[in-house]
């Protein structure tokens, strides 16, 4: 997921563990309490108006109630200050936690995928949905619409990923319940092979959220890095503290929605150890109180001057 896509004010916008960790519990729980009823609601109105699309939307919301669960431990977890064992903190509890929900939306998805399935192999077999499925599907697009973009604004004021992915999973529930309800309606007007078809696609987009959601994950938990943009914006801060001469080698990987940064700063080369640490700590600060970096670590080489840490290893050795 591109960070881009959280700002809302400012981009170098910062908010710590404890503000993340209650932003996160606060939106869960209203999340819990809408799945909770969703889920409830669709799965008993979908078996008694014999609904494979709302008993397949039900299971959907059910699902939600699961990832709220993962999001509340997560949230928990990624509040903790750095130990022993985890120098750089928790952040990547949340990482873990997207992968949760992707994995969580793919299994969902399939099962959806399989179920319309082996009803469409005996059309003969479905039957006709009663009315009350259609207002169901209808009331649980405006409850799940309603929550998205509750979610999404808490989200975005925190900058928190896997509350991005939370928010969106409720989207997707919207989306799903639209296309039940056109199912339905379908349904309803003598084309009743017109519900599975609904669970069916509702299957696919579960499945295909899932994926994007975990895959993206996946790169995070291997140290992806940055995107260009945000690199250079790194580097222009770096360049721009006074005594750099010059960056290269900078390098970054995502820690939660936090980035661990390494950089090689240029100094003049007559300056003492001591001015060159300033300078060092100075382009750090700089860097931390601008953007979302956990830690820089710098590297201080002299400008104008050959850079032994590229040289062939052969040579350094001559």
């Amino acid at each position: 997921m591109n960070f881009a896509d959280l700002d809302d004010t400012s981009e170098h916008a910062t908010h710590s563990p404890a503000e993340r960790s209650a932003a996160a519990t606060r939106s869960t729980h209203v999340s819990v309490v809408v799945n909770l009823v969703l889920s409830i609601a669709q799965i008993a109105v979908g078996v008694v108006a014999k609904s494979q699309g709302l008993i397949a939307d039900g299971i959907h919301s059910l699902s939600d109630l699961v990832a709220d669960f993962v999001v509340l431990f997560a949230s928990h977890h990624a509040k903790k200050d750095a130990d022993e064992d985890h120098p750089y903190g928790h952040q990547r509890f949340e990482t873990a936690a997207s992968l949760a929900l992707g994995v969580l939306l793919l299994a969902v998805g399939l099962g959806m995928v399989w179920s319309a399935l082996q009803k469409l192999e005996s059309p003969a077999t479905i039957p006709t949905a009663h009315a009350t499925a259609l207002w169901v599907a209808l009331g649980a697009i405006a409850a799940k619409e309603l929550l998205f973009r509750y979610m999404l604004r808490i989200a975005k004021a925190v900058k928190s990923s896997m509350l991005v992915a939370n928010a969106w999973h409720a989207r997707s529930d919207a989306a799903s319940s639209l296309v039940v309800s056109i199912g339905l309606i379908g349904n309803l007007m003598g084309y009743p092979l017109l519900d599975p078809i609904a669970a069916l696609i509702v299957g696919f987009m579960v499945s295909k959220m899932g994926w994007s959601f975990g895959w993206d994950a996946l790169h995070d938990l291997m140290d992806r890095g940055l995107d260009e943009a945000e690199v250079q914006a790194i580097r222009q801060t770096l360049e721009s503290t006074p005594g750099v001469a010059g960056v290269h080698d900078v390098r970054t990987r995502k820690m939660g929605d936090m980035v661990v940064v390494d950089a090689h700063i240029e100094v003049d080369a007559t300056l003492t150890v001591e001015a060159g640490h300033n300078i060092a700590v100075a382009a750090r600060q700089a860097v931390m109180q601008r953007h979302r970096v956990l830690n820089l670590m710098t590297h201080v080489d002299p400008a104008h001057r050959p850079d032994k840490d590229h040289e062939p290893f052969a040579s350094q050795r001559s």
